[in-house]
């Protein structure tokens, strides 16, 4: 797949290349983000060296990381190196001989941790004398969000404070969806979101089977032989440490329990006992802590846990109750029971997406949107104030795979402009608070018919603008 939306890392990147001085850049973010992606092109483009790392012992990595070496400065490797600090400076010595001042790329960092736990303070002297007296350009990188954590980003950590770039990788913006599968159609981009989240590794193995979205998911996802039908257990054994004491917590959060009370009774488990595995799957990226608009981070009594990666929970709710179903079933038997679950899924992306992708929405610069819920009331699943905390969005996300029509679009304007305010737009004047409507698509004739005073309507066209224009 050709590469997509990294280009601001890109360019981050390349300014450490540049720079006078080299130094450290750190890159981390969950597994099938495109970290290894990104790493390959900056290295492609800087004529660096990429090296990754597998659970081999100590002697057996620096072996290999010697012969990568040598791609790149000859000899390297006729050496049998005894420990890392030999390895290391030798590297700085015979890349400053030849003016070469890489980057050099450790790809999965926790690996050779794992197998050699004194590498971290080996990094941090190397770093500090050897390699920055040869100007050397030096980039770590890891999937463990724990592992990373403890080399890098805790104030403690061995290699904390050092790094001249230090990129979280998230998912790939959607507005990319319709560039990387050729689509334009609003309904199917938002079924790729609902399938496919911003993970570029599943968009690339999605191109290769076909265009309709639930063939795609059939084979890759619903078919026991489907590369991804155990994709979360390998997610989670993958982790260092593995993170499989977390997959009862998503198998609850997937089957509909958002309240800690909620997942600590479906596991039979006290509530207290859940603060750190669910910190965990936050950190991981594959859950989201959610709190109704206007209420303070450090308000726990109406939190919610929900899964935040779209595939991940498709997976939880079509694939994790029903693997025996799915193993005995045919193509179509499957092909029901993703479309008896579908309609839900892609509601709650479509909401999702309308939160995501607010900028420029009625000709005003908003923050991300959150929901606003409160007991009985009736929630809003949009709500936004603008960057300078003016106006207030109130918003309505309505899920269809047609395009609404005349009688479908007033009637729903009606009902959003007759709805009662929450408490959070007290503080706003009338004319300072903007109704939106948000549609995947209208219908030609809706399209063409003159709008009343009253609610904005935003559809995908709107969300997604064409990559570049904000």
């Amino acid at each position: 797949m050709i590469f997509l939306n990294r280009h601001d890392e890109l360019a981050r990147l390349r300014r450490v290349t540049m720079s006078a001085e080299g130094g450290l850049v750190v890159v981390y973010g969950r597994r099938r983000i495109g970290k290894t992606r990104l790493l390959l092109e900056w290295s492609r483009e800087a004529g660096g060296l990429y090296t990754v790392a597998d659970q081999s012992a100590s002697e057996i990595q620096r072996r290999y990381f010697a012969e990568a070496v040598a791609t790149r400065l000859p000899g390297f490797a006729d050496v049998e190196y005894r420990d890392w600090p030999g390895l290391l400076a030798r590297l700085a010595r015979d890349a400053a001989a030849v003016g070469w001042r890489g980057p050099v790329i450790f790809d999965e960092l926790p690996y050779l941790v794992g197998a050699a736990p004194e590498l971290p303070s080996v990094l941090q002297r190397w770093l500090d004398h050897d390699a920055k007296q040869s100007r050397l350009v030096v980039a770590v990188a890891g999937s463990s969000q724990r592992m990373m954590q403890g080399l890098v980003l805790a104030p403690d950590a061995p290699l904390y404070g050092r790094a001249k770039e230090l990129l979280d990788l998230h998912a790939i913006d959607a507005a990319y969806l319709g560039q990387a599968f050729g689509e334009r159609s609003a309904a199917r981009l938002v079924d790729l979101y609902t399938a496919w989240g911003g993970v570029p590794r599943y968009w690339e193995l999605a191109r290769e089977v076909a265009r309709d979205v639930f063939t795609q998911i059939d084979q890759l996802v619903l078919d026991p032989l489907g590369p991804l039908h155990r994709e979360p257990d390998r997610l989670l054994l993958e982790e260092l440490p593995p993170a499989l004491e977390t997959r009862p917590l998503l198998d609850a959060i997937g089957a509909g329990a958002h309240r800690v009370s909620e997942i600590a009774a479906r596991m039979a488990r006290p509530a207290t006992s859940l603060s750190r595995p669910l910190a965990r799957l936050v950190s991981m990226g594959l859950v989201r802590r959610e709190i109704p608009f206007g209420e303070s981070e450090k308000a726990g009594k109406r939190s919610l846990y929900k899964i935040d990666d779209p595939f991940f929970r498709l997976w939880f709710r079509v694939v994790a109750p029903h693997r025996g179903a799915l193993a005995a079933g045919s193509p179509s038997i499957r092909r029901d029971l993703l479309e008896r679950h579908w309609p839900a899924l892609a509601a709650q992306a479509w909401e999702e997406l309308c939160r995501a992708r607010l900028v420029g929405v009625a000709g005003e610069s908003w923050d991300p949107g959150s929901r606003w819920w409160r007991g009985n009331e009736r929630e809003w699943d949009v709500v936004s104030r603008t960057r300078d905390g003016r106006k207030l969005l109130l918003g309505e996300a309505r899920w269809s795979a047609k395009p609404y029509g005349v009688r479908e679009t007033e009637r729903a304007l009606s009902e959003l402009s007759a709805r009662p305010l929450p408490d959070v737009a007290r503080e706003h004047a009338p004319d300072d608070i903007v109704r939106c409507l948000f549609v995947p698509a209208l219908a030609a004739s809706a399209a063409a018919r003159a709008r009343p005073a009253g609610p904005s309507i935003v559809t995908v066209e709107d969300l997604f603008v064409q990559v570049g224009e904000r």
